[in-house]
């Protein structure tokens, strides 16, 4: 459903933003349909000979197609395809040599023309290096000297004089990204291989499992079934979890008591009672080796303060919604 238009009272930066976001959606529209036609044909062919490469994907481009290529080549790198941007204008003057003949080339330019490519185009024809051009314009010297062609739409920039790139580039780097969602797909990077890549700041908290940060051993409150509840509550105020774990004579997860199994079973008695009586049967578990992301989902959800952890059926430790939040996953 589309947006209402602005009225009289939208302020004029506002109208300006929407008119831009308008026009790069119209490109992203175009680029979409064209991906259900020729384009999604050599898109697929590109795709896979990137991923057939022995060698690093190599990206280059020049201007603001250059700070595209840049940022492709950071994301297929952080998603399993070894690869790294090389200036054109550097490339004239020695880092041709970073450039092997088991890479593949993919080359930035709307236009097709910028001069400053035609030495890296030259080196990857004279050493056979594949050659993959994400351009506008078929014909132009870029596009007919590479090996494949990703001929992007013909498109209007958001800026009013038609001259800035703008849905252009916008175009480049969604189609870089889809490049990189594809091979990271034909490849099977996971999360854990994600996480590899991304050990700093809350993505790579968010990564980390479960097992980097559970209490573990004698940390755990944990008590026996027939124990009874005055024990039970001592362990629980011991640890300070606001939990005890309850386990059977062979060591599996029988329930958990919590807080708020207290305050729904208090009376006189409760001292007195077992602690089968009043722990919550199958509880909401996790795995060691599942991700911080997924514990704090759980935990979010259900308004659960902690989570045990259970590996074939036993408890091996304990996290708390405090560990998530010191471990920086939230």
């Amino acid at each position: 459903m589309s947006a209402p238009a602005p009225d009289a009272q939208t302020p004029p930066a506002v109208q300006s933003a929407l008119a831009t976001i308008e026009v790069e959606r119209d490109g992203l529209e175009a680029l979409r349909l064209a991906l259900t036609g020729t384009l999604g044909a050599t898109f697929d062919r590109a795709v896979a000979q990137l991923a057939a490469a022995k060698g690093r994907v190599i990206v280059t481009g020049m201007g603001k197609s250059g700070h595209v290529a840049r940022k492709i080549a950071a994301t297929l790198a952080s998603t399993g395809t070894p690869s790294h941007f090389v200036h054109p204008a550097e490339a004239s003057h020695g880092d041709l040599g970073m450039i092997q003949k088991d890479d593949a080339i993919l080359a930035l330019s709307w236009s097709g023309e910028a001069k400053e490519l035609a030495d890296i185009v030259r080196y990857s024809r004279r050493f056979n290096v594949l050659l993959i051009a994400m351009t506008a314009n078929a014909e132009s010297a870029l596009g007919c000297e590479a090996d494949i062609r990703l001929v992007l739409p013909k498109a209007t920039e958001a800026c009013p004089n038609g001259l800035a790139p703008t849905t252009s580039t916008t175009m480049q780097l969604a189609l870089g990204d889809a490049i990189a969602v594809a091979l990271l797909k034909a490849r099977g990077f996971s999360a854990q291989d994600f996480r590899i890549f991304h050990p700093g700041g809350k993505l790579g908290a968010q990564l980390k499992t479960v097992g980097t940060i559970m209490h573990v051993g004698e940390a755990v409150p944990t008590a026996l079934v027939g124990t009874r509840m005055r024990e039970a509550i001592a362990i629980m105020t011991a640890k300070s979890f606001g939990c005890v774990v309850v386990v059977d004579g062979v060591g599996k997860l029988a329930g958990i008591i919590t807080d708020g199994d207290l305050r729904r079973n208090m009376s006189a008695t409760l001292g007195d009672r077992l602690v089968e009586e009043i722990m919550t049967r199958a509880p909401t578990t996790v795995a060691p080796g599942d991700l911080l992301a997924e514990a704090l989902e759980i935990v979010d959800s259900r308004k659960h303060q902690a989570l045990v952890v259970v590996e074939g059926g036993r408890p091996v430790g304990l996290v708390h919604v405090l560990d998530l939040l010191r471990a920086g996953a939230a």
